[in-house]
């Protein structure tokens, strides 16, 4: 069965300037699907059409009221696996576009291979849609649909296509119909089965259908031109016998539709407008438009017909998006699971910390393209920054600690100092929290020997504690191996942010620090990038090689009290460091767990902090 086309798609909102890496969509590119809508809604095409309120063949739509969405789109994935980054353009574009137009759509699961599919799989997929915002409950109509719930009317209208004529039972077996179907270059060869007549063809697909041939033996066949130019229309398979347990429908069925039949059938059933795919179905274009051309002359379907619009699918740097190598990468433990934040799986990217908001962000600015091109990973890491820098919480994380003593601070002393929780947000308040005679800071904000333009603590240097008083370095301790174990620095009383004598202390430096006494203990997980290369799977190789060694680098921290009062999945940044997120699983009250979401600026191939 051919996979299908639940890849990347083009986002629903409009689209902006070329983002990327230099490849970008054609000026036009961006706005044909909606010019193509525009247009149809301009001529009325869909003005006639009739909704019974359930998907269904034309004679019970004809029964219903006009239709009240001025055009349908669909969202239609396969549930055998987890979805990623690519499909969230597809959701945003096929819901957006159905929002923006006053339209409808559904998400429907093509459900027809029963070897592959899930329960499992659906009740993720349904989650992560609505994650992201959207819904197919609209205007009292609840759009969620199966492939499989159309059985009958698929296996009734293939009954249709044999009896006039269009299809036939093939017998030969899997080799010899390889072997007949021709190249790019040769046209195919009939099957010697080509010409049965329609009883006959009628009489086996029932056996079939009623579980008599086994698996292999005969498979039914749309009878359309076995020397066509495109493969694609040379006598294409529409039901093959397989007995298996489907997710839904139990063992009810042992043969089941083909997608490439299945598929603009269901399109059809349900009033879809425009059935929108990636480019590497434009070749079976003209078998879907021959399938609702003969059901519609059959007088099964009204027309209009469903139209298939296809574009470029998404290519993103440094990571992959099959199935099977994300698969891999779970089932040999190269990831800690399809939920690892290094994944492109959505499920991955919500964990590492991306948001709806940012996730739409994102589809909107690379927009859409008929035109292959690879957008850079940076694009998707700005769309987070973008989204986090007017609402996440801002915080102070120290992950490589170094203690720091003010000698000449009081034993037991405690100095209140606040910060703002957003510095472009004054009403959202203050965090509150105490400087005491032990801190923590960075191990990189000291050095005994600086180099030029090195700003921070050194034997001499003074410089500002954020948000609290100027210190100045007295020296440090070391253990017996000359590791620095302790800074030591004495402070000016009349140097406090925020009071007068602050302006009298002109420093340069400014680093952040953390109570020893009264800060938390957390995990942090510093992520990166999964893969080292920008095309990990290029020219069909191993794409293993290319996994980056440092993806992900586990640290014990410190971080301010306010940080152990957030909830799981709320983003925070973390001053100097990026954007965090407390982990949707791990993280617990007393025991936060933060996972780095993406830093202050793109600093890939850099020394991370």
């Amino acid at each position: 069965m051919a996979e299908h086309p639940t890849g990347a798609r083009p986002a629903s909102a409009k689209p902006t300037a070329a983002a990327g890496t230099g490849n970008a969509p054609e000026t036009a590119a961006g706005n044909f699907l909606r010019n193509q809508i525009e247009q149809d809604l301009a001529q009325g095409k869909y003005l006639a059409r009739h909704w019974s309120g359930q998907p269904g063949p034309a004679m019970q739509q004809r029964t219903g009221a006009p239709d009240p969405a001025r055009i349908r789109t669909r969202f239609p994935p396969e549930p055998n696996g987890y979805l990623h980054i690519g499909h969230a353009k597809s959701i945003c574009l096929n819901f957006g576009l159905a929002r923006d137009y006053g339209g409808r759509c559904h998400l429907r699961f093509d459900d027809t291979n029963p070897v592959k599919e899930d329960q499992e799989y659906v009740d993720a997929i349904i989650e992560m849609v609505r994650w992201l915002g959207f819904s197919w409950q609209d205007g009292g109509e609840d759009n969620l649909y199966f492939a499989s719930d159309y059985f009958p009317v698929i296996y009734d209208f293939a009954e249709r296509l044999i009896q006039a004529g269009l299809a036939y039972v093939d017998s030969q077996s899997a080799e010899q119909m390889r072997a007949n179907r021709g190249t790019l270059t040769e046209p195919g060869t009939d099957s010697p089965f080509r010409n049965r007549s329609a009883d006959e063809n009628l009489r086996l697909f029932r056996e079939m259908r009623e579980g008599k041939h086994a698996e292999g033996t005969h498979i039914l066949r749309a009878r359309i031109d076995m020397a066509s130019p495109n493969i694609n229309l040379r006598d294409p398979a529409l039901y093959r016998i397989r007995f298996a347990e489907h997710h839904r429908s139990g063992k009810t069925w042992c043969i089941y539709p083909m997608y490439d039949y299945a598929h603009p059938v269901s399109d059809a059933l349900e009033n879809i407008t425009h059935s929108i795919c990636t480019l590497e179905f434009q070749d079976h274009r003209p078998f879907y438009d021959w399938v609702l051309e003969q059901l519609a002359s059959l007088g099964v379907l009204d027309r209009p017909l469903t139209q298939q619009w296809e574009f470029a699918r998404l290519n993103i740097t440094y990571a992959v998006t099959s199935k099977r190598k994300l698969q891999q990468l779970v089932t040999e433990g190269h990831v800690s699971g399809w939920d690892d934040p290094r994944m492109p799986t959505l499920v991955g990217l919500r964990r590492r910390g991306y948001t709806p908001a940012a996730l739409q962000l994102f589809c909107e600015r690379i927009g859409v393209s008929k035109a292959d091109s690879w957008i850079d990973m940076s694009i998707l890491e700005a769309a987070l920054r973008d989204d986090l820098d007017a609402r996440a919480h801002r915080g102070v994380a120290v992950l490589d600690p170094l203690r720091l003593v003010i000698d000449n601070f009081p034993e037991e002393g405690e100095e209140p100092c606040s910060a703002p929780v957003h510095p472009h947000h004054p009403e959202w308040g203050k965090r509150d929290f105490a400087l005491h005679r032990e801190l923590w800071i960075e191990r990189e904000d000291f050095t005994e020997t600086p180099p030029k333009g090195y700003f921070r603590l050194f034997p001499g240097s003074k410089v500002r504690l954020r948000y609290g008083f100027v210190i100045e370095c007295t020296g440090c301790d070391k253990d017996a191996q000359g590791n620095i174990t302790a800074v030591h620095a004495r402070y000016f009383p009349d140097s406090k942010s925020g009071t007068p004598g602050a302006d009298t202390y002109k420093v340069k430096g400014n680093i952040h620090w953390l109570s020893a006494r009264s800060s938390l203990q957390a995990e942090v997980r510093l992520y990166d990038r999964l893969f080292a290369e920008p095309h990990p799977d290029a020219g069909g190789k191993d794409f293993l090689t290319s996994l980056n060694p440092d993806s992900v680098r586990i640290v014990q921290a410190w971080v301010e009290p306010s940080l152990g009062q957030v909830d799981k999945e709320q983003s925070v940044q973390f001053e100097r460091h990026g954007y965090f997120v407390a982990d949707r699983i791990d993280h617990l009250p007393g025991k936060p767990v933060f996972n780095r979401s993406v830093g202050l600026k793109d600093s890939w191939g850099k020394p991370a902090a």
